[in-house]
């Protein structure tokens, strides 16, 4: 079942088409990564998502219900909880004291109890408990972000949207984030994070779509995004050696051969490029043949900025699998 989809969804602002024609569809439990550069359309998605604002065309489902055409009081945005932006609180208030007064004014009043009931709970899932009687004001950025992400949960949503939930954040902040938002996937929350952070998505995310000029240019692993570099990394015992016979092979060009020369005697890691007819099975005998020790033979992948790049400058020259679901 899907959690969230969107229809042929398009968003025009003038002549200025800001999302064209999307397609997506998040699975229940997944933690899925919106990818893509500033002004991509990442954040109109998001808000067309939240019924914040209307698309030109399309259409956009919350657990198979429209979002569109149902009464807003019983529609299906009672089972989202999201961050857009960075969260605002009461400094002056403890974090605690800001989940209660949210928990009681936010969403219908008929589950009130049951939002001021999980306020512990939340602030244990974001790993907030500690500090739940501490006022905002000395909260750390990252903190405030995962009070943030507390206060989304409140009602138990089925899905979890946030956009750019790591922007402003230290290493250590973003890691924390990271942490939370691939446990709370794990214990079956579904979570749609938007990013322009490549390694960010990468680390932690089940599937990515990513996000160009308003189109969806790929969608499908993190393992996907990066094709084989054609090359390939031979790890031996002696560099020198592994050199003098790599030169002599037809098909086989060594990379940055002035740095393995000096490698004389030493264990060394060589990358090779290879023609369609050598396979790396072939130069591994022959380096083997010669006396020289092969650790580890391995194929390059290319560099997660040069995949990016590919799929967002040249999106329909680009080929990438689509989710099978």
């Amino acid at each position: 079942m899907s959690v969230l989809a969107t229809r042929n969804l398009t968003k025009h602002y003038g002549d200025q088409v800001v999302v064209d024609d999307l397609n997506l569809i998040v699975e229940r439990g997944e933690l899925y990564g919106f990818l893509g550069p500033n002004g991509a359309g990442k954040s109109t998605t998001i808000r067309i998502a939240l019924g914040l604002v209307f698309p030109t065309s399309g259409s956009v489902e919350v657990c198979d219900v429209p979002v569109f055409t149902t009464v807003r009081s019983d529609g299906p945005l009672r089972l989202v909880g999201a961050v857009v932006e960075e969260p605002a609180f009461w400094d002056y208030l403890s974090g605690r004291r800001n989940l209660e007064l949210f928990a009681r004014a936010a969403g219908p009043p008929d589950d009130r109890t049951a939002r001021l009931a999980q306020i512990d709970e939340v602030l244990k899932m974001v790993d907030l408990e500690d500090a739940g009687r501490k006022h905002v004001k000395a909260y750390s950025h990252g903190m405030r972000q995962r009070l943030g992400i507390a206060r989304a949960l409140l009602g138990a949503p089925e899905l979890l949207v946030l956009d750019e939930p790591t922007n402003g954040l230290d290493p250590q902040g973003m890691r924390e984030v990271r942490r939370l938002l691939r446990r709370l996937a794990d214990d079956g929350v579904t979570v749609f994070v938007s990013s322009h952070l490549l390694s960010e998505v990468e680390t932690m995310c089940d599937r990515v779509g990513v996000l160009s000029s308003g189109r969806l240019v790929a969608d499908g692993p993190p393992s996907g995004l990066r094709k084989a570099s054609g090359s390939v990394v031979f790890e031996v015992d002696d560099g020198a050696v592994a050199l003098g016979i790599l030169r002599s092979l037809e098909g086989v060009v060594v990379e940055d051969e002035a740095a393995v020369e000096a490698s004389t005697g030493a264990p060394a890691r060589l990358r090779v490029r290879l023609a369609k007819e050598v396979s790396a099975a072939q130069v591994n005998a022959v380096l083997v043949g010669g006396g020289v020790g092969v650790g580890a033979v391995r194929p390059e992948q290319e560099r997660l900025e040069d995949a990016f790049l590919s799929l967002t400058e040249e999106p329909d020259s680009h080929e990438w699998a689509p989710h099978a679901g």
